[in-house]
């Protein structure tokens, strides 16, 4: 069974670039835009994504809509909790091809990654 997690040291979702989300009104509040704009740094990386290390700042205090969870999913995207794992996936595929590409490295270890059942450790 394929289960979304968060892969360290990825940060595909940290490439916030306006340009590669067009739709951003359409799931997010006026005053999260602005703060989302607020946090677009240089090459449109979060100005609290660490490059080197790959690695978020400010992770455990970072905004709501930087958080991957089935209340968030439904907030901004009406993502039922029976529907998240599988767009939470879908969601980190399709950023993590856009950011590093489809045969990415990247995308090799997500996938790698997600295949595991973590109570049981099998693939």
């Amino acid at each position: 069974m394929v289960t979304w997690q968060c892969v360290t040291e990825c940060g595909a979702c940290c490439s916030l670039d306006p340009v590669d989300r067009p739709d951003l009104e359409d799931y997010l509040t006026l005053e999260e835009i602005t703060h989302y704009f607020s946090l677009v740094g240089k090459r449109g990386w979060c100005i609290n994504f660490d490059c080197d290390t790959r690695r978020c700042r400010i992770y455990q205090n970072r905004p709501d809509f930087c958080r991957v969870t089935p209340e968030t999913f439904k907030k901004m995207y009406k993502i039922e909790k029976a529907e998240f794992n599988d767009f939470a996936v879908k969601c980190c595929q399709q950023q993590i091809a856009g950011v590093y590409g489809e045969n990415s490295l990247e995308m090799e270890h997500y996938n790698k990654e997600i295949m595991v059942d973590k109570k049981t450790g099998d693939k």
